[in-house]
C-alpha cells in the first residue's frame, strides 16, 4: 500500500489517517522512498528533511492514537518553496550568497500548515529569489518535468509543480508575483492557485505593503488546492495587508457545488497579445465551451491587455530593488535574470513608477468592467507548451520576438498587475501528450469560485500521471 500512498489525494490521506486505516509515519515514509527513487531524474527538492519529517510523523502518530483533536492537515506530508523560511531546515532562496542558511524560525505560512498538522518533507526547488519562469540555480541547477525530463517544469514555482506530478508530495506550498504558481503548474499538469493579496499572510517579507507578490497553494486537484488554502489562510497581526477570508472554508464550498448553474464565464483567447500556440489555445477553448454542459454560460470575447506590459515590468523592477537593497553592492555575485531586474530598476525615475501606478490602476478598472458582465473569465495560462530545459525561455512566439525573459508569461502577469486571483488547471494534453493549463480569473476573494470551475474542468478533462510515475 506504500505506493499507494503517493497516488492517493491530499483529502484522501487526511482522512485515511483520521480514521486510523494509514499511519502519518507509513505516509511520510512512502513519499520520502519516492523522493529518493524520482528526484535524481527530476530536481524537485534541493532540500530534504527526511530525519526531521519522520520525527514529526511519530509525533503525528501519537497524537492519533492518544485521540487529541487533529488538524485538517494532519498526517499529511508537505513540500515548501526554497523561498519560504523555515526553522531548522536549509533555506537558500536559489543563491550562492544562501548556500548554507538555515533559518530558526518558520514563515508565518508553515507555521500554519504545521499548526494544521502537516509534515514538512523539505524545500523545492526555485530560481534565484523566484526571478524566473524557468527553475534553475546556480546551486541545485534545473528542475526537471516529469512528463519529459529533456523539457523545463517552468518557475518560479518549478520544484513545488514538478515534485506533485511526480506523486513525491501530495500538497506544495508556493509564491506568485509574475505567474509563478501558475506557469509551473500549466506546464507540470497540476494546479496552482495565486491568492487575493492578504489572504494569505507573508511574513517575513522586506516590503510587506506589496499586494503583487502572494503565496498561495498548488496540489494535483482543485479540491486538495482547497483543503491547503484553508490551512494558509486567515488574520495575522504580522502582515499590514492581512484579511480574514469571507468564507468558512473553500473545500466545503467545492464540496457542496454539485453543477455550475448560473455562472457566467468569458473565454479570451489571447489576454497578453503575444500570440498563443494553436493546439494549446483549441484545447483551452474545447474545455472553457464543455463547461456549458455542467450549466455554465460561456461566452467567447477579446481582451488585450498589452499595454500593461511595461508598468508591470517597472513595478517588478522597484519592488526588485526594494527587495535587495542590502544586496546591491553585490549584484555582481547574482545571477542574470536577478541582476538584470535589479538594475532595470534602479534606471526606472519617479515618473516611470508614477506612469506605472496610472496605467496599473487603468488595467485593474478594465478587469473591474470585465467582472460587472461575467463571474469568471478564463484564458491560456501559457502560450506555449514546455520548452527544453536548457532555455531560459521562449525567445519566439507565434513570429513575434520576446523582448525580455518574461515576456511570454504575459498572459499570467497581467492578472498580477491588477492583484487579481487566478488558478491554473489541467486542461487536457497535448498530441505530445504534455499537460495543458487553462487559467482561471476572478475579482478579489473570488478563490471558491475558481477552484469550484477548476474542479469540473478537471472531471472533464482527466490528464492521469506522467509516463514515469503512473
Amino acid at each position: 500500500m506504500a505506493r499507494e500512498f503517493t497516488h492517493f489525494s491530499a483529502v484522501e490521506l487526511a482522512r485515511l489517517i483520521r480514521t486510523k486505516k494509514a499511519s502519518p509515519f507509513e505516509v511520510t515514509q512512502a513519499h520520502l522512498e519516492a523522493i529518493e527513487k524520482l528526484n535524481p531524474a527530476v530536481n524537485a527538492f534541493c532540500t530534504v528533511a527526511a530525519e526531521k519529517a519522520l520525527v514529526w510523523a511519530r509525533e503525528a502518530e501519537a497524537a492519533v492514537k492518544k485521540r487529541v483533536r487533529l488538524g485538517a492537515l494532519h498526517g499529511v506530508p508537505v513540500a515548501i518553496k526554497d523561498l519560504t523560511p523555515t526553522a531548522g531546515i536549509r533555506t537558500t532562496w536559489g543563491s550562492a550568497l544562501f548556500r548554507d542558511h538555515v533559518p530558526t524560525e518558520d514563515a508565518e505560512v508553515v507555521r500554519r500548515l504545521k499548526a494544521a498538522g502537516a509534515i514538512v518533507l523539505g524545500k523545492t526547488n526555485t530560481p534565484e529569489f523566484g526571478a524566473g519562469a524557468n527553475t534553475v540555480n546556480k546551486v541545485f541547477g534545473a528542475t526537471r518535468n516529469p512528463w519529459n525530463t529533456a523539457l523545463s517544469a517552468s518557475g518560479s514555482t518549478g520544484g513545488g509543480a514538478a515534485a506533485l506530478a511526480a506523486r513525491m508530495a501530495p500538497l506544495a506550498e508556493g509564491t506568485d508575483f509574475g505567474g509563478s504558481l501558475r506557469t509551473p503548474a500549466a506546464f507540470c499538469g497540476v494546479v496552482g492557485l495565486r491568492t487575493t493579496a492578504g489572504l494569505v499572510p507573508k511574513h517575513p517579507a522586506a516590503l510587506p505593503w506589496h499586494d503583487q507578490s502572494v503565496a498561495g497553494p498548488m496540489a494535483r486537484s482543485a479540491e486538495d488546492c482547497a483543503l491547503l488554502l484553508d490551512a494558509m489562510t486567515g488574520l495575522s497581526g504580522k502582515s499590514p495587508l492581512s484579511v480574514p477570508a469571507p468564507w468558512k472554508s473553500a473545500l466545503e464550498r467545492l464540496a457542496k457545488a454539485r453543477n455550475l448553474k448560473g455562472l457566467r464565464l468569458a473565454y479570451a483567447p489571447d489576454i497578453a497579445g503575444i500570440g498563443v500556440d494553436e493546439e494549446i489555445e483549441r484545447i483551452c477553448r474545447t474545455a472553457a465551451c464543455d463547461l456549458r454542459a455542467a450549466g455554465a454560460a460561456v461566452e467567447e470575447i477579446e481582451i488585450n491587455l498589452a499595454d500593461g506590459r511595461d508598468a508591470f515590468l517597472a513595478l517588478r523592477g522597484e519592488a526588485m530593488v526594494g527587495n535587495h537593497l542590502e544586496r546591491l553592492e553585490r549584484i555582481g555575485e547574482l545571477g542574470d535574470n536577478l541582476a538584470g531586474n535589479i538594475r532595470a530598476g534602479l534606471s526606472l525615475t519617479v515618473s516611470d513608477i508614477a506612469r506605472a501606478e496610472r496605467k496599473r490602476a487603468e488595467i485593474w478598472h478594465r478587469w473591474r468592467a470585465l467582472f460587472e458582465s461575467y463571474d469568471l473569465v478564463l484564458t491560456p495560462t501559457a502560450p506555449v507548451p514546455p520548452f527544453p530545459v536548457e532555455r531560459n525561455y521562449p525567445e519566439v512566439i507565434a513570429g513575434r520576438k520576446m523582448q525580455t525573459y518574461i515576456d511570454w508569461i504575459g498572459p499570467t502577469f497581467l492578472v498580477s498587475l491588477a492583484a487579481l486571483p487566478a488558478a491554473s488547471v489541467p486542461a487536457g494534453l497535448s498530441a505530445a501528450k504534455l499537460p495543458v493549463g487553462l487559467q482561471i480569473v476572478g475579482p478579489r476573494f473570488s478563490e471558491p469560485a475558481i477552484l469550484t470551475v477548476a474542479k469540473f474542468v478537471e472531471a472533464a478533462h482527466p490528464i492521469g500521471a506522467p509516463p514515469n510515475c503512473a
